[in-house]
């Protein structure tokens, strides 16, 4: 099971979904409101705030929500105004992580997620020290039994996928990040919801982890998801199925 592709399926695995639907909330608000900031409120001429309405949507955001912190974010209405920073860690075994944040006080969001790191085995690393270790890249994850390979496959290439890994439990897509709404609205078209969807930073290789490195892992990256701060978290671990059922025992 390699490394973020999976983490949203390893979570719903976990029942941490529905649990957590406040968090995705409060992460999708502060990305509305800095795309807006960014490249203006209106969808139709700023992609990323487009695929970020997408993503509220998917998440059932009442659409009240989503204008106000599209209006937060140009100004029209008064709101907290946030800081886009992205930390560099290593975890347990010396897998790379990418941790993006947005954040009204980066001194103490930096001290908690150092904090966080050194709980479970891993620690902060220097800028530019891990970055290299991935590239940027659309990717959608459908499980097996949710859609036929070879009209899926046919879909995604002809949306302008670059290609489809079967990894265990499903498929999943890889595509430039230009091509990413239309391979996921491709998926969306043969009537399959995908179990994630995102524009990811991808690794360009893996560290494998069993046993107690594996189980540390799995627990560092819930305990990263779960800070207010963190909007993405993605690491290039390498996990088999049997250590993920192992987690949920």
């Amino acid at each position: 099971m390699s490394g973020h592709s999976k983490w949203a399926t390893i979570k719903h695995k976990k029942g941490a979904a529905d649990a957590k639907r406040g968090k995705v909330f409060t992460r999708i608000i502060k990305e509305l409101s800095v795309a807006a900031r960014a490249g203006g409120g209106d969808v139709d001429m700023n992609p990323r705030l487009r695929t970020i309405v997408a993503d509220a949507k998917a998440a059932n955001m009442p659409r009240e929500n989503i204008d106000r912190a599209i209006r937060r974010g140009t100004g029209e209405e008064p709101g907290v105004s946030y800081e886009e920073i992205t930390y560099e860690g290593y975890g347990p075994g010396g897998v790379a992580i990418l941790i993006q944040t947005l954040t009204d006080n980066k001194n103490r969001t930096v001290g908690e997620i150092r904090h966080v790191l050194g709980k479970h085995a891993g620690n902060l690393a220097a800028e530019n020290s891990v970055a290299w270790m991935f590239s940027k890249k659309g990717q959608v994850f459908v499980e097996k039994g949710k859609a036929d390979e070879e009209k899926l496959l046919n879909a995604a290439l002809d949306a302008g996928a670059d290609d489809m890994n079967d990894d265990e439990s499903g498929w999943e897509i890889v595509c430039a990040p230009e091509h990413f709404e239309a391979v996921r609205g491709a998926v969306k078209a043969l009537g399959v919801e995908p179990a994630s969807a995102e524009v990811a930073m991808v690794p360009k290789n893996y560290v494998k982890l069993v046993g107690k490195e594996a189980q540390q892992m799995l627990r560092l990256m819930d305990a990263i998801e779960d800070h207010d701060d963190v909007q993405h978290v993605w690491a290039n671990f390498d996990i088999e199925e049997k250590e993920i059922e192992a987690s949920l025992a």
